[in-house]
Formats: structure tokens, C-alpha cells, sequence
């Protein structure tokens, strides 16, 4: 690598570095890292903010802007609360059952949707049903956040790195339901198990709050009837859109964004009402931090890892397969995930289509379940833990790099490792 390269890894791995250990807000330290990576020309402005491949990704963005406005909407309308107040009688106050529905709830949905836009429906509803309980936010949000990535990896829209696995590919909405999907459930039955294992300590069932809370009539949490059957509509033809994006071509960006404007439009609310709620220090830190991802592009250092990695393999299809599954794993959990695919997907479509005879289509499989999985290891590796951390902070309920990751990095382990016999077993042998 050129000495250039060289200088964007420690200046990546210094604000990396900044960001685990806190010792300055991460937003800062995502901004001071992508301004020192424009200021040594690693990047530049064309790359940073018009680049497909190496600058920042507006559609994140401005998904992530849309929905948030549409959320805050809703907040409006006490759906929330009523939401609340259902799953907490569903689950008769008791915790852990309410952790299993939230979690099924989030990865199911995040199957149909994409997984930032449910973790953004689900947390406020989590915040409200914790607070009747009174139970600690915190693991529920994790655990939310986990299962979304998870759910996500089951459909071509359900994580964003799949849309640009399956244009890259040439795969197909089913190719994911029939190829993603089954192993998915298999590991959500895993997940439920770890989450009793991981959080069990923090479930602490009071009598007297469940009783309270079943006492309780949902209905009479609505605020705004109107208000709500008019977001409801607008969020149900966002979401059929989302589902329908390889028949309408629309960008999951250009639909929130549109939702959010006819809702606001359509709607007695304010300017000021609807942006109240957008998460800005995220938006923030998602531009920074892919400038920075970005620069490792331009400068040629992903892509080298990655061609090391396949090269060490010696061009053989089982080996390749297994080292794609862990380097994808653990690059993704290091930086975003997105940016990642975009990266090594050239990469493997040069490897597909040097088996020739079909087989090598289980490495596409390999990539999406390295990095859909892998992205749950840390803080910053998908989009999803961002914004469950954004949201908690927020709250009051700030929740740490390591806090985060060290219930990550469990839940990666054990998914990868499963995953791998899965492809062995199904594609391999």
C-alpha cells in the first residue's frame, strides 16, 4: 500500500479508536476524521459527496430523514403508547415474554421493511411499554437492534447491503426468500435462547406494575384518530412501496421522503412538529463516518484486504466461500456495512462468474450473511445499531460503544458459526 493508504488507516483507526472509547462524543469524532481524510486528499469533495461507491450514501441519509419525520408524526397521535400498552398485556407484564414479542416483532417486520425504518417504529414503543413496566430500556434496545439485522438478512429489502447484492448479482426478491430466508428463522430460534442467556438478569417481574398495566384500556391512548388513520394510510403505501421496489424502481430514500412530505402536507402539523423528532447528531455521524469509509476506498485499502483474503483461498470454491463468510464478518463489523458491499461486490461477481457453471452463486450468499451478521458485532457496524443509539441517547438512556458491542460480538460469533455449516452442507458439499 502507498504511504497515503497507510495514513488513512491510523487516521481511521485513531477516530475509531475515539469513537469505542468515548473519550470524545461521536459525532465529533466522525466529523474530525472525515475532515482530516479530506485535508491529506486520501478523499475529495467529488468522491465524498457524489461518488456511488466511496462517498457518502444519501439514500441512508435521506431514508433515515424521511422516516424519522414520519415517526415523530405518529408520535403524535399516541399510537405508541397504545402499542405499548398491548404488547405489555400480551405479555401479562412479564419481561422476558415481552422481550421475545418485541424481538419477533422487529425481525419480522424488518423482513418487509428495511431494518433501520423498524428500529425506528419499534424503539419509541419499547421506551413507553419499559417505563409502565418499570424495567431497564437498555437490553431491549439491544437486543431490538440485533434481531433487526438479523430479520433483515431474510429478504432483498430487508438490509440495505442485499439491494446492492442482488443488483450486482442479478438475484431476484425470492432468490433471498428461498436462499436467506429458511436459515434465518433458524437463527432468530437461537437468538430468543441467547437473549435469555445475555439479558437474563435484567428481567425483574413486579406484580404490581403487571397488574396495573393489564388494568389498563389501549384504546384510550389514541390522542389524535384523525391524525392516525391519515399517518397510518401515508406509512401503509410506504411500506408497499418498499416492498415493491424492483417493480417501481423507486429508491427507498425518494419513498420516505415523499411519505414524509405528503403527511406534513396532507396534515395539520407544523414544520417544527415534524422535524422535532429527527435524530440530526445521527444523520451527522453517519456522513463522517462514511467520508472516512469512503477515503479507505479511494485509497484502495478494503479492496486490498479483501483481495488478499479471496487470493489466500487459492481459487478453491469451499475455501473461498468459508474465508468470504468470516472476513466479511469481521470487516463489517469494523466499518459500515454498506460501504463494505459496495466494495467487495465486483469483486465477487468476478469469482461467480469464474466457476462457470452455477455454483458459485453460494459466495453471494456468503457476502450477504458475512455482512448482514457481521454488522451486529459493534456499535458502528449497521446502520440499525446507530440509530438505536442515537434514539437511546436521545431518551436518557444512553447506551455505550461497549455496552453494545459486547453483547454484539456474542450474538456474531454464534450466527456466523452457524451459518457456516449451512453453506458447507447446502451449496458444498
Amino acid at each position: 500500500m502507498s504511504v497515503l493508504s497507510w495514513v488513512s488507516v491510523a487516521v481511521f483507526l485513531a477516530s475509531y479508536a475515539l469513537i469505542a472509547t468515548e473519550r470524545i462524543h461521536r459525532v465529533a469524532a466522525a466529523l474530525g476524521g472525515a475532515g482530516i481524510m479530506l485535508a491529506i486528499h486520501a478523499t475529495g469533495a467529488e468522491a465524498a459527496f457524489f461518488s456511488e461507491h466511496s462517498g457518502i450514501d444519501w439514500n441512508v441519509i435521506f431514508l433515515l430523514l424521511g422516516m424519522m419525520i414520519i415517526v415523530g408524526v405518529l408520535k403524535q397521535t399516541g399510537v405508541f403508547e397504545y402499542l405499548a400498552i398491548w404488547a405489555a398485556k400480551r405479555a401479562r407484564g412479564r419481561p422476558f415474554r415481552l422481550m421475545v414479542l418485541l424481538v419477533l416483532i422487529t425481525a419480522g417486520a424488518s423482513a418487509l421493511l428495511d431494518n433501520v425504518t423498524t428500529v425506528l417504529l419499534i424503539a419509541p414503543v419499547t421506551f413507553l411499554v419499559c417505563e409502565r413496566l418499570a424495567v431497564n430500556p437498555i437490553p431491549f434496545l439491544i437486543a431490538e437492534a440485533l434481531s433487526s439485522n438479523i430479520g433483515g438478512a431474510a429478504t432483498l429489502v430487508g438490509d440495505p447491503p442485499n439491494i446492492i447484492i442482488a443488483s450486482r448479482g442479478g438475484l431476484s426478491f425470492n432468490d433471498f426468500l428461498i436462499h436467506m430466508a429458511p436459515m434465518v428463522i433458524v437463527l432468530m430460534v437461537v437468538f430468543v435462547g441467547l437473549c435469555r442467556l445475555m439479558f437474563g438478569r435484567s428481567f425483574r417481574y413486579d406484580p404490581e406494575r403487571a397488574a396495573e398495566v393489564m388494568a389498563l384500556d389501549e384504546r384510550e391512548a389514541i390522542a389524535d384518530r384523525r391524525l392516525l388513520w391519515q399517518s397510518l394510510a401515508v406509512l401503509a403505501l410506504v411500506m408497499a412501496a418498499f416492498v415493491l421496489h424492483p417493480v417501481l424502481h423507486y429508491e427507498p430514500s425518494v419513498v420516505a421522503l415523499l411519505g414524509a412530505g405528503v403527511l406534513v402536507a396532507a396534515t395539520r402539523v407544523t414544520t417544527s412538529e415534524a422535524i422535532a423528532e429527527v435524530e440530526w447528531p445521527t444523520l451527522v455521524f453517519f456522513a463522517g463516518l462514511f467520508v472516512m469509509v469512503g477515503a479507505l476506498v479511494e485509497t484502495g485499502v478494503i479492496a486490498g484486504l479483501s483481495e488478499a483474503a479471496v487470493a489466500a483461498t487459492d481459487g478453491r470454491l469451499e475455501l473461498t466461500t468459508m474465508g468470504l463468510l468470516g472476513v466479511s464478518a469481521v470487516l463489517s463489523a469494523i466499518v459500515d456495512n454498506i460501504p463494505y458491499v459496495a466494495t467487495m461486490s465486483p469483486i465477487v461477481e468476478q469469482l461467480v462468474q469464474a466457476t462457470g457453471d452455477g455454483g458459485g452463486q453460494v459466495l453471494w450468499w456468503a457476502l450477504a450473511f458475512g455482512a448482514d451478521l457481521g454488522g451486529n458485532a459493534t456499535a458502528v457496524g449497521a446502520a440499525a445499531n446507530v440509530v438505536i443509539l442515537g434514539i437511546a441517547a436521545r431518551n436518557g438512556t444512553p447506551i455505550s460503544f461497549w455496552q453494545f458491542t459486547r453483547y454484539g460480538l456474542i450474538v456474531t460469533v454464534v450466527t456466523v458459526t452457524l451459518v457456516a455449516p449451512y453453506l458447507w452442507l447446502r451449496y458444498l458439499m
